[in-house]
């Protein structure tokens, strides 16, 4: 009986630590951004592509002769190759602007409502209909998120943070809407990151040059923690994702996402970048209780 189990069980157990593994390399994103903060977000974002595009390089090389074989549609080309590096520059750069002008804690955790979006999508674009429990668990985690903005709504009104948290959403969107498509593509996207990460940063460097802005040598701090933005959160936990959704159990690996908000505040907080804030642990309870409840009856 052993014997049989092991070819189910292993790929599962891989894709749940890849996933584990993804969380905690995300969780460390808003840490490194706040270090990296002198750097422009155009600059920031063309530095954490580039290096994330180093980090997948030896997956593309490794999946080179067996996706020769694989032959997809112009359809799927397209999408992989043009709408795909227009997400990432999209998550990546409207996260980054958005923690320039809101606070780091408060806007990753606006961001980290993604999970939800991506079951919604899903639901709708496999099934066109969202399950009831999905609709409860996305007004809890979005209750979540209108606990750190109430405030902020009722002192000044859409003035102050709000562009930031608009920004902070955006991204939320955009990798709700790549992660299905890495669950939907015919063809893993993993051995193609490079490339459309390359073809993103080369996205921002125009963005940056065309918004003016000056470009200079960042501190090598803040140099440090672009370039291990990029080798993590945006290079090693993207391909671990990428071989978490295809290979394991969708519903248990996206709940394991629903951790990351947790983490980041609790990460922030201890260094010191995050004040305690009641409403902050409430909301990333509500966030994961929200998530949790939306993917209750959802199936792999």
């Amino acid at each position: 009986m052993t014997s049989l189990r092991m070819p189910i069980t292993m790929p599962n157990t891989l894709s749940i630590f890849a996933a584990l593994f993804a969380v905690m390399l995300w969780a460390s994103a808003p840490l490194l951004v706040a270090t990296a903060h002198s750097i422009p977000p155009f600059q920031l974002t063309t530095i954490a592509l580039i290096s994330g595009a180093v980090a997948v390089l030896p997956m593309s090389l490794r999946g080179r002769h067996r996706r020769q074989s694989v032959r997809i549609s112009w359809k799927w080309k397209l999408v992989i190759f043009g709408l795909v590096p227009l997400l990432v520059l999209g998550a990546v750069g409207a996260y980054l602007i958005g923690l320039g002008m809101a606070p780091t804690a408060e806007a990753s955790l606006i961001t980290y409502t993604w999970p939800v979006m991506f079951i919604l999508i899903s639901q709708w674009l496999f099934h066109r209909r969202i399950a009831l429990p999905v609709i409860a668990g996305a007004l809890i985690a979005f209750s979540g998120a209108a606990l750190l903005l109430a405030p902020e709504a009722l002192n000044n009104g859409f003035s102050g943070n709000m562009a930031g948290y608009g920004l902070a959403l955006l991204a939320g969107v955009c990798w709700a809407l790549y992660s299905w498509i890495c669950q939907a593509t015919p063809v893993a996207i993993a051995p193609a990151m490079p490339g459309l990460f390359l073809l993103a940063g080369a996205g921002a460097a125009a963005a940056e040059t065309v918004s003016g802005s000056a470009t200079v040598l960042p501190s090598g701090t803040a140099l440090a923690a672009g370039i291990a933005l990029g080798l993590g959160p945006y290079g090693l936990a993207m391909v671990a994702w990428d071989l978490a959704l295809r290979k394991g159990p969708t519903a248990l690996v996206g709940s394991l996402a629903y951790a990351v908000p947790v983490l980041a505040a609790l990460f922030l907080v201890l260094a010191g970048i995050a004040a305690p804030d009641w409403r902050l642990p409430l909301a990333a309870l509500l966030v994961v209780l929200g998530s949790l409840v939306a993917s209750g009856r959802r199936r792999a």
